[in-house]
C-alpha cells in the first residue's frame, strides 16, 4: 500500500513560503521540522546504525572511484548511477527495510546493473520532471521489477507509467523516511523536487545544479527565482543531488561574471581537481551554492556590473539576465 498524504494545516501553520492550491503551506520552519522529525523518528534511531554511502559508477561521465560520506541522522544509502552522457540517476536504499527507489532513471541498463550487483529489487521510481533524459528508463524498470512510478500531478500526462501523482505540499513516506514534495517550476511547468529532511538531502532534477540552474524551457525567471528561493530556505548543510554533471563547465561561466569571488575561485579549483581524478562533484551543499552559484547571487554588485544589470532590476530580472548570459556563453 502506498503511503502519502497532505500535511495537516494545523501542523503547517508556521511554515514559510508558498501555499499549495488547497491552501496548505509547503515548507516548515526548521525548528518545527526538527521537532516533528525527532518525535517521529527518535524511537527508530535508538535501534539503527545510521550511515549514508555514495558510490560512483564508472560510466561515460568518467566517475570511476568510490567515494563515501557518513551521516548520523539517516539509514538511507544514496548511490550515484551515471547515465547517458552526463546524467545522474540515484538509487535510494533503506537499510532497515531493504526498500529501494531510483530518482530520474535516464535509461534502464545502468540502474539494472547497479541493482544486480547488490541483488536488490526496485520498489519505486521517482521523477522530478517529464524530460526523456530523466524518465527514459521508467517503463523498462517498471516492467522488470513492478516498481511504482511517482511524479508530479501537474505532469501526470507526461510522466511515463505514472502510478502516484504528488503535488506541492504533499508528504510521502519512503520506507521510514518522510519525503516532502516541493513544486519547483521554471525548467518545466511541472517540475518537482524531493526533500528528505532526515537524510539532509534534496533531489533537484534540473532546477538547481551546482553553480547553475536549469534552462527556462517552460517557465519564467520569476518562477525559477521562486523555486530556487524555496530550495535555499532549507538548512545550509542540505546535500543537493542534481540531474547532471555540469559543474566544471558551470564554474567557467560563474568565474567569468564574478571573478572576484574568492569562495568561487576555491570551489572551482576543487571541482577541477575532482574531475581530473574522475570523481563526481555531486552532491554539493546549499552552503556552497549560496556562496558560489551566480543564480543564487542575483544581488551581487560584481555580477550586476559585469552584465550591465540596472540597479533598479529586481532579483528575478537579474536572474533572467544571468540565464540569458549563460545560454550564450
Amino acid at each position: 500500500m502506498q503511503t502519502f498524504y497532505r500535511i495537516a494545516p494545523s501542523a503547517m501553520a508556521s511554515f514559510p513560503w508558498s501555499k499549495s492550491r488547497t491552501g496548505v503551506c509547503v515548507w516548515p520552519g526548521m525548528r518545527q521540522l526538527s521537532l516533528r522529525k525527532n518525535l517521529l523518528y527518535g524511537f527508530m534511531q535508538l535501534f539503527s546504525m545510521p550511515f549514508k554511502t555514495i558510490r560512483g559508477v564508472s560510466r561515460t561521465l568518467g566517475v570511476s572511484k568510490l567515494c563515501s560520506i557518513t551521516s548520523t541522522s539517516s539509514t538511507l544509502q544514496i548511490e550515484l548511477v551515471p547515465c547517458l552522457q552526463d546524467n545522474y540517476a540515484y538509487l535510494l536504499h533503506d537499510v532497515d527495510t531493504g526498500t529501494v527507489g531510483v530518482v530520474d532513471p535516464s535509461e534502464a541498463v545502468p540502474v539494472i546493473d547497479a541493482l544486480s550487483r547488490n541483488n536488490r529489487n526496485l520498489t519505486y521510481i521517482l521523477n522530478t520532471h517529464h524530460h526523456y533524459d530523466h524518465t527514459g528508463g521508467n517503463m523498462e524498470l517498471k516492467a522488470r521489477y513492478g516498481a511504482k512510478v511517482i511524479g508530479s500531478g501537474v505532469d501526470s500526462d507526461r510522466i511515463p507509467g505514472i502510478d502516484i501523482a504528488l503535488n506541492d505540499g504533499d508528504q510521502w513516506m519512503f520506507a521510514g523516511h518522510e519525503v516532502f514534495v516541493m513544486e519547483t517550476p521554471g525548467h518545466t511547468r511541472g517540475h518537482i523536487s524531493f526533500y528528505f529532511p532526515r537524510s539532509k538531502a534534496i533531489f533537484t532534477g534540473d532546477t538547481l545544479f551546482s553553480l547553475s540552474c536549469g534552462k527556462l524551457f517552460e517557465g519564467t525567471p520569476e518562477q525559477m527565482f521562486s523555486s530556487l528561493a524555496k530550495i535555499t530556505s532549507l538548512p545550509d548543510d542540505t546535500n543537493v543531488y542534481c540531474g547532471h554533471e555540469y559543474t566544471l563547465s558551470n564554474s567557467k561561466f560563474a568565474l567569468s561574471i564574478e571573478p572576484g569571488n574568492e569562495e568561487l575561485q576555491s570551489y572551482a579549483a576543487h571541482v577541477a581537481n575532482l574531475r581530473k581524478k574522475g570523481l563526481s562533484t555531486i552532491p554539493t551543499t546549499l552552503k556552497t551554492e549560496k556562496l558560489c552559484n551566480p543564480f543564487l547571487r542575483t544581488s551581487s554588485t560584481e555580477i550586476r556590473k559585469l552584465l550591465n544589470i540596472p540597479d533598479t532590476a529586481d532579483d528575478a530580472e537579474a536572474l533572467g539576465a544571468i540565464r540569458h548570459a549563460k545560454d550564450n556563453f
